[in-house]
């Protein structure tokens, strides 16, 4: 399979970046990404950036991969949803500082549906920590089924394993303000247009065109052997009409996120996030018609001198507006 020959060519190219002779503090920012269920991620919606950009002529690079545990069940009037399966993102995002003020970069996903093998582990995980089942325990495991019916009418069905490239996306943003000494501080904007690459009849893309445009924030404090920071942002992301419930999509979403890190040692931030979004879809069900919720807890570990490993867990706490669970792990670089 394809994604076996890739993934480990990109990571060790992003570790084969990596050069000498730099070490310092691990930077506190936040997890780059969004809305992981297989409606939401074939939109443009971005992750919240980084309020510190890069200098000019610096590069950096992350490879992520995500996996989407979805389980959601739900009817009302004549609409009735039924997302069960695993959804696997690999992204990998270039950024480059062109000016001092600055950057620009490019993200290419590659996504996976399929029935997927952690349904027992996550019936457990559940248990462990004394989440709701959902009904999860009666249905067949490692299933695939994105079904969403609507007056009698399939409008989308995915029940067999498919993959490919998403929807490719460029980026762009410029330092508004930032704290040159002492404390870190600082604020971007910062603006994303996701082209329709993938295919949409998969729910690998959407089919529609977005522009998003978001401001970014971070406030830190530091003292000898360890920091704290605070960060956020808040935009909104314009869609032309897609292929995905026409008739239902939304031309306009909001989106924010809050969150703040710890580093204790120059080596280690421990991370939690609260992300939200507005729906893109007109309709009653949690799932398409509201507002999403999720929170994302997690650590950077540093790997080498300008090498990070994150490792994240995200929860639904708005239930239904976003998978059950997701894990990430990226692997950033900078060079």
């Amino acid at each position: 399979m394809i994604l076996r020959r890739i993934l480990p060519v990109l990571v060790l190219t992003l570790t084969a970046l990596v050069p000498s002779g730099w070490a310092a503090p691990l930077e506190i920012v936040p997890f780059q990404t969004a809305n992981r269920s297989p409606v939401a991620q074939i939109f443009g919606l971005p992750g919240p950036g980084t309020a510190l950009l890069l200098p000019a002529g610096g590069n950096a690079a992350e490879f992520a991969v995500e996996t989407a545990q979805n389980f959601a069940k739900n009817t009302s009037g004549d609409e009735v949803s039924f997302f069960d399966g695993e959804t696997y993102r690999f992204n990998l995002a270039l950024r480059r500082g062109v000016t001092p003020r600055l950057e620009v970069g490019l993200e290419i996903p590659y996504l996976s549906h399929r029935g997927g093998f952690l349904d027992g582990f996550m019936r457990d995980y559940h248990d462990v920590f004394g989440l709701t089942q959902s009904g999860r325990n009666n249905h067949p495991r490692n299933r695939l089924l994105y079904s969403y019916v609507r007056g009698d009418v399939q409008e989308i069905l995915v029940d067999e394993h498919t993959e490919g490239l998403g929807d490719i996306r460029l980026r762009a943003a410029w330092q508004l303000w930032r704290n040159e000494t002492g404390q870190p501080r600082g604020a971007a904007l910062h603006a994303s247009l996701k082209l329709p690459t993938g295919n949409s009849d998969d729910l690998l893309g959407s089919g529609s065109t977005d522009l998003a445009v978001w401001v970014s924030g971070t406030r830190g404090w530091e003292k000898k052997g360890s920091a704290r920071a605070l960060f956020g942002a808040v935009g909104v992301m314009g869609l032309t009409d897609g292929d995905v419930l026409r008739d239902q999509q939304r031309n306009l979403v909001g989106f924010g996120t809050i969150g703040g890190g710890w580093r204790p040692a120059d080596w280690v931030v421990l991370k939690l996030q609260l992300d939200t979004q507005t729906p893109f879809f007109d309709s009653d069900l949690q799932e398409l018609g509201w507002v999403m919720g999720q929170l994302l807890l997690g650590v950077d570990l540093a790997l080498g001198e300008r090498t990070v490993l994150e490792v994240g867990v995200n929860e639904d706490i708005v239930v239904d507006t976003a998978p059950d669970t997701v894990f990430r792990l990226a692997l950033r670089s900078r060079f």
